[in-house]
């Protein structure tokens, strides 16, 4: 493991290989899972500011819960997230005309109509943050959806920090992510 700032990070960040395969995996992360997507306090607020940036892209069915549900709600383990539809996909997604789930928030925003992406846990992932009172574990979590993620990246020789160094600039800030490769550098060169 390596300490960067107050977050231990996992040798998986920067040894497994990943390249999103949409194609492949059709957005399986957005229906796959024991709970929606954990949210921060901020997120929870923005969604409810910009849900009528992005409700137009929901089918009914999602708006409907989202009626029932909220925005956002705890679930069962007292974490804050995203609704659910029939217990499984997050309520803010949708099939595109190809069969592929995606994200209306994320849409919305790539369309102009709002400044928020979506949630980091979504954009971070397959990466897991758990926040402790002292530090934050940060953690590759190794799904069977995300097998062609796997290969893809492994095919491309790109490895998981540099796939997700958006969305980890955006959690951690620039100077945290350049100590970020600097330990990368030197994982790779003492083995």
């Amino acid at each position: 493991m390596v300490e960067i700032g107050r977050a231990i990070i996992s040798n998986d960040i920067f040894e497994k290989h990943f390249l999103c395969d949409i194609l492949k995996c059709k957005g399986a992360c957005c229906i796959e899972g024991d709970s929606g997507a954990p949210l921060t306090d901020e997120e929870a607020i923005l969604i409810e500011q910009e849900y009528d940036t992005f409700a137009d892209l929901l089918p009914q069915k999602h708006k409907n819960e989202v009626e029932k549900q909220g925005y956002s709600l705890i679930d069962e383990d007292g974490d804050l997230v995203t609704p659910l539809v029939n217990n499984r996909q997050c309520v803010y997604s949708y099939y595109n005309d190809k069969g592929i789930l995606k994200c209306a928030i994320e849409k919305a925003n790539f369309d102009g109509k709002t400044k928020f992406r979506k949630p980091i846990s979504c954009h971070l992932f397959p990466i897991r943050i758990t926040e402790y009172k002292r530090f934050d574990a940060v953690n590759y979590q190794e799904l069977n959806i995300c097998k062609p993620g796997r290969e893809c990246g492994a095919s491309e020789k790109l490895p998981l920090y540099k796939f997700l160094k958006v969305p980890l600039i955006k959690k951690y800030g620039e100077e945290w992510y350049r100590e970020v490769e600097i330990a990368a550098e030197h994982l790779l060169t003492s083995r």
